[in-house]
């Protein structure tokens, strides 16, 4: 199983990036999947959250500080994750992850990293002020 992680970049305050999770050799629609990120001398914090399914709806979580700015998406069909950063600030500056984790009910979001079996490698976002 691999998640590769793409998008980030250096960006100026007010700004968007679309940071995408690529995985493989797993089936998508039975993982929910995550973004964490984690800043120079912080802890891993959870970003946001889409539930396992094989359908249309899913359920979508955010932590409070991006709800608003940031949306998660994703593709089965192209094994794709995707967040789109709207109106990024500098305390948005992080490596982000993406992790994979299976879920037998659809619906569910998941916040823990103990959650997650698969983690990407990080993607660098930075916003300049």
């Amino acid at each position: 199983v691999q998640l590769q992680a793409s998008g980030g970049g250096l960006v100026q305050t007010g700004g968007s990036l679309r940071l995408s999770c690529v995985t493989s050799g797993l089936i998508l629609d039975y993982y929910a999947v995550a973004w964490f990120c984690q800043a120079p001398g912080k802890e891993r914090e959870w970003v946001s959250c889409i539930s396992s399914g094989d359908g249309s709806i899913y359920s979508a979580d955010y932590v409070d500080s991006v709800k608003g700015r940031f949306t998660i998406s994703r593709d089965n069909a192209k094994n794709t994750v995707s967040l789109q950063m709207n109106s990024l600030k500098p305390e948005d500056t992080a490596n982000y992850y993406c992790a994979a984790g299976e879920a037998k009910e659809y619906s569910r979001t998941f916040r823990k990293g103990r959650d997650y079996d698969y983690w990407g490698q990080g993607t660098q976002v930075t916003v300049s002020s």
